[in-house]
């Protein structure tokens, strides 16, 4: 188990010298790397674990919906409309 909590939860710097400290914060990167599993599963996502944490690291205050952020972009529709881009070489 030792090993697991080692590998797993990126925990990067512990916040306080304290023992209830240290636990907390172990307690508090196992159950979000639980939650993020659980996450994975019932929405049936491809991505691994670390790259959902990485994407709702980036997207934590935005107001979209899980769904929205973990789906993958379709990019036919981006390609196909280019909106108010800008030409900036027109060969």
């Amino acid at each position: 188990m030792f090993k697991w909590i080692k590998q797993h939860p990126r925990i990067k710097a512990f916040y306080g010298a304290s023992e209830n400290a240290v636990k907390t914060q172990i307690w508090i990167a196992v159950s979000v790397y639980v939650l993020v599993a659980i996450i994975r599963k019932r929405l049936a996502l491809g991505a691994s674990l670390y790259q959902i944490l990485q994407i709702l690291s980036v997207t934590l205050f935005e107001k979209t919906s899980i769904l929205q952020v973990l789906q993958a972009p379709d990019s036919q529709d981006e390609l196909a409309e280019p909106g108010n881009q800008l030409i900036l070489f027109d060969f």
